[in-house]
């Protein structure tokens, strides 16, 4: 099993807004009150390893007027070599985030 490390939580809101007890079967279950309900940005395309030279964060608009920027990552490697990297990343971006 992998030891989780201890990470810093996002500033997005105050630690007291964010995290509310819910009251479950053991009393431990957590909630997000305020990003209930999520979306996850990404995107994916293949292209020749060698032909890449750089890469940039991509631009998001949200309906306040504000514009967020997502990173974007490069896995390379064989088909297995890439799923098993998405993977790991996915779960290790889910850690970031233990409240939800």
């Amino acid at each position: 099993m992998r030891k989780k490390k201890a990470l810093r939580t996002p500033r997005f809101y105050p630690r007291s807004a964010r995290c509310k007890q819910k009251n479950g079967a053991d009393g431990t279950q957590r909630y997000n009150a305020l990003m209930a309900k999520l979306a996850l940005v990404y995107g994916m395309r293949l292209l020749p390893a060698e032909e890449i030279t750089e890469l940039g964060d991509a631009p998001v608009k949200l309906k306040n007027g504000r514009e967020a920027r997502v990173t974007m990552h490069l896995l390379e490697g064989s088909k297995d070599e890439i799923e098993k990297q998405l993977r790991t990343s996915l779960e290790a971006f889910f850690d970031f985030y233990p409240e939800i």
